[in-house]
């Protein structure tokens, strides 16, 4: 009794300690997927009911069943449980042991694609804002506050509207299912590509807890604490706290600045369950998250790698040759002017290892994320045929961005004068670099659903009613972090001097007075752009199965929504756009700026049918749609607006139990035509205040379509082995966009230099260049695979030992829309030993102890590659006699600069389940 009261009071204490710093970050807020047995049943917050009491786990959740075959894995895809096998949905899941085994402690880890269809990466470096893609839909920049993504991620059934804070540390999860295709019937708007749905375990209500932790290289460690209490009076509860963090994986020469790669994330969860009645359960969850990190490393892959010519200017351009690759998309340059500028002193080219050590040394402190949500699910079985449930939630985000991931790399590119007697960087006059993104973003989000789920005689229903509300408001900067000066020999430039900048150089606050309402400056800066929007959504949905027959089963549904959104751009470039009163300013309206006001409204059907040719053979047909809304480019100066697109989805799928359910095959086939396809061009925008570049958003005309066929295959040849495999091909294809570029010209007086000038200082379109332009999807490979191997050995008693290996590989992709250059292939494995369920003093206790590595072998690839610094510049200083837009200015290339995956990473954990 005393050692079993030690135990409780240490697991206790442990559990309190992580709980604490959940709560202080408050204060400061593939597996192989139907390989996965461990998925074996825990009902989620939308399951219909609490499973029988069944206990066919280990410590640590493991799937235990007693029958020698593979065990069945349940689902709630369909706001119901059903067997995943007889579900007509191509589905993944990621149980609770698989989670565990694959060291996936944040949804980025998810990236390595243990999940072929699923791709995972940042937004540029930044740790804090996950692109998530389910086939093929993969948005590049839904990091505005205006635009969606396309594929939905729940937490517990809860939307959530931002990508942001989506990396912040898992909490204690039952399960990850991935649907894929489009879910608009019964997920709703903003799920073309599928949904990424992720179910906490919910209280228990008897008494007992896991405490685990671990540590690893680079300075890794990790801690959690969960903790079940017995049920009383009808109410259980659940108490969660985590805390993982990683030292940075490439260094800062810049003294006492971070480095870069380093992550530190702690939260906590408490879940209530209370149920007065048999018939009558009630969920109450409160989360709160603190993930402080740095991007990754952007670093120069290579120098000038499309030959570009240097020389030239606009009266004597340098002829391109034929095919030359010194051409950026969408123009049709036939030449070059300008000079491109040598390297500096100290910039290493690395294109085929992660950098350890950074070239040059800048400003980086850690950006901060805070989530944070209550939930509360309802639910109440008011007869054999009707189950009611209320879902409620309110979530918060809070971002704080400090990104200088590229230091020199990214522009402006330093004009040093190497060898010569001038330089733009004077041994007295310094040149500035390395531009530091620093932005804020705030949301906040409500959503209410009501659904009715039940069965009458022959058929299963599901209906509903579903209203969200999100604000979201930004602001960014983008300073130039550091100094370049110049030194020389006997007059001719050798190098330079790098030092960083003093705040006071570039953070002056204007004294506007319309700043106040943006909140002054952004991490203590002067404001470039801020924007804020409201969206709101109202949808009303029903599915209905018809089981017609014992193996022919029919289902129809349809979901209407209506979508609202109000955004203001509230400044561009750092001009005001509203004055003291409220009207819009002289700048904006001379840029064309128009607030963004619309509405949208659109009916997503879905028909499936599916037929049983045996107990363990299903096959389906299915008809399905999706749409994602539209919104503003608050990276435009005139918040240009873009419309919804829509997609069609045709699946067929088979899915089988063969050899006495030893082994399992799953196989889908699609087709997905997509209507107004989101794409991203950056380009130059002239303004009242002179020409930038802007990246906008609009919708290519034509279908994109998307094709793919995905397989998984799952064997247990005999008792402890399982071998998987996965397998995803994606064929994607936008048709080409014609995009013109306008040159503007200034008039020096009345009739000069062009026709129709009137007045001094006019500016007027001088030549237009339209070009076919591919556009492409982001982030997904046409070839990707997964395998995994988990083998099992008794020691004696429960106590056994567990060995998992995985690999997974994706096919060369693009990073960009515009760009055709593609990032590198990936290979990466991953493994695991365990020693399970060691005895500790004869009670209840188990210890669990495991190795772990992850990127086994150390594999390098470079997952986005930027070539924007690579090409030639579009010019819009037009001239009299020559037609700017045919020749590239080549004074601003320096190269591809490109992040690689993280190294490889390993260590030891242990936990305690008591």
């Amino acid at each position: 009794m005393t050692r079993t009261r030690i135990r409780l009071e240490a697991s206790c204490a442990v559990l309190a300690a992580a709980l604490a710093l959940g709560q202080a970050g408050a204060a400061s807020a593939a597996a192989n997927l139907t390989i996965s047995e461990d998925a074996v049943k825990v009902a989620g917050p939308e399951g219909a009911e609490d499973p029988a009491p069944q206990d066919t786990t280990s410590s640590e959740g493991d799937s235990r069943s007693s029958e020698p075959g593979l065990t069945e894995i349940v689902v709630t895809a369909t706001k119901r449980e059903t067997n995943l096998q007889r579900t007509p949905i191509s589905i993944s899941v990621m149980g609770a042991d698989t989670i565990r085994e694959r060291k996936v402690q944040s949804l980025l880890d998810l990236a390595d694609g243990g999940v072929p269809s699923l791709r995972v990466a940042t937004f540029e470096a930044r740790q804090s804002a996950l692109t998530i893609g389910i086939r093929g839909i993969v948005p590049l920049d839904a990091n505005q506050p205006a635009r969606e993504q396309g594929v939905g991620v729940y937490i517990d059934g809860i939307y959530l509207g931002r990508q942001h804070g989506l990396n912040t540390a898992l909490f204690d999860i039952e399960r990850i299912e991935v649907l894929k295709g489009p879910q608009g019937t019964l997920f709703g708007r903003n799920t073309e590509g599928g949904a990424l749905s992720m179910i906490s375990k919910a209280p228990s209500g008897k008494f007992g807890g896991r405490i685990e932790g671990g540590f690893g290289n680079i300075g890794a460690y990790n801690l959690g604490g969960h903790l079940d209490l017995p049920e009383v009076a009808g109410f259980s509860v659940k108490l969660d706290g985590v805390i993982s963090h990683q030292d940075a994986i490439t260094k800062n020469p810049l003294a006492d600045q971070a480095g870069w790669g380093y992550y530190h994330r702690k939260g906590g969860r408490a879940a209530l369950r209370w149920k007065p009645t048999d018939n009558i359960t009630n969920d109450f969850a409160y989360d709160v998250a603190h993930d402080a990190n740095t991007p990754f490393y952007s670093q120069l892959l290579n120098y000038n790698p499309n030959s570009c010519p240097s020389g030239g200017s606009n009266a004597a351009p340098i002829p391109l040759a034929s095919g030359s690759t010194c051409v950026t998309p969408g123009t049709a340059f036939t030449g070059t002017q300008g000079t491109i500028r040598p390297l500096i002193p100290g910039v290493v080219v690395n294109g085929s290892s992660l950098m350890r050590t950074a070239d040059i040394g800048v400003p980086q402190q850690e950006s901060v994320d805070k989530t944070h949500g209550f939930t509360n699910i309802f639910k109440w079985k008011a007869s054999p045929e009707l189950e009611l449930r209320s879902i409620t939630a309110w979530r918060g985000v809070d971002v704080e961005q400090w990104d200088n991931s590229g230091g020199y790399h990214r522009v402006p590119v330093i004009n040093l004068g190497l060898g010569n007697t001038t330089s733009a960087c004077t041994t007295t006059t310094a040149c500035t670099f390395s531009r530091y993104s620093l932005a804020d973003l705030r949301q906040r989000q409500f959503s209410q659903e009501f659904q009715a789920v039940g069965s009458i005689g022959s058929f299963d229903y599901v209906a509903g009613l579903y209203y969200f509300i999100e604000h979201v408001s930004d602001d960014a900067a983008t300073p130039n972090s550091m100094y370049a000066l110049a030194t020389s020999t006997a007059g001719i430039v050798t190098g330079a001097t790098y030092a960083e900048r003093p705040r006071s150089a570039y953070c002056a606050v204007t004294t506007n007075p319309s700043y106040v309402a943006l909140g002054n400056a952004v991490q203590g800066c002067s404001i470039d752009r801020a924007s804020a929007v409201r969206s709101r959504s109202y949808a009303a949905y029903g599915q209905v199965t018809w089981n017609a027959t014992d193996v022919l089963h029919l289902t129809v549904g349809g979901r209407y929504t209506k979508d609202k959104k109000s955004g203001e751009l509230l400044m561009s470039r750092g001009n005001v756009y509203r004055d003291a009163s409220g009207n819009l300013t002289a700048t904006a309206i001379a840029n064309g700026y128009t607030p963004l006001e619309k509405t949208w409204s659109r009916f997503n059907p879905t028909a499936t049918l599916a037929y049983d040719f045996s107990d363990s053979l299903h096959g389906y047909a299915k008809y399905a749609t999706g749409y994602r809304a539209g919104g503003a480019s608050s990276r435009t100066s005139n918040y240009q607006a873009f419309d919804p697109e829509d997609v069609k989805s045709y699946e067929v799928g088979l899915k089988a139990d063969f050899w006495n359910r030893r082994a399992r095959f799953n196989l889908a086939a699609y087709i997905m035509d997509r209507k107004n396809s989101q794409v991203d061009l950056s380009t130059i925008q002239p303004t009242a205040t002179g020409n930038f570049n802007n990246l906008v958003t609009f919708n290519a005309p034509g279908i994109t379509k998307i094709r793919g066929i995905e397989a998984d295959l799952t064997v247990k040849p005999v008792d402890g082995l399982t071998i998987g495999a996965s397998y995803a091909y994606t064929y994607t294809d936008i048709p080409p966009v014609n995009v013109s570029y306008t040159a503007f010209g200034t008039c020096t007086g009345a009739g000069t230099p062009y026709a129709g000038c009137t007045t001094s200082g006019q500016v007027l379109p001088v030549n237009t260049t339209t070009v076919p332009q591919k556009f492409f999807i982001v982030f997904t490979p046409r070839n990707a695979a997964s395998g995994t191997i988990d083998y099992e050995v008794p020691i004696s008693g429960d106590t056994r030992v567990k060995f998992h290996i995985d690999a997974n590989y994706a096919q060369a992709t693009q990073a960009f829309d515009q760009f055709a250059t593609k990032a590198d292939s990936s290979f990466i494995i991953n493994g695991r030993i365990s020693l399970l369920d060691i005895g500790l003093g004869g009670g209840d206790a188990k210890l669990n102890v495991s190795g772990w590595v992850r990127n086994m072998f150390d594999e390098a690839h470079v997952y986005r590659r930027d070539p924007s610094n690579s090409i030639p510049a579009v010019q819009t200083a037009a001239s009299a006699t020559t037609n700017v837009l045919l020749i590239g200015n080549v004074g601003g290339i320096l190269g591809d600069y490109g992040n690689f995956n993280p190294p490889r990473t390993f260590g030891l954990d242990a936990s305690i389940k008591f």
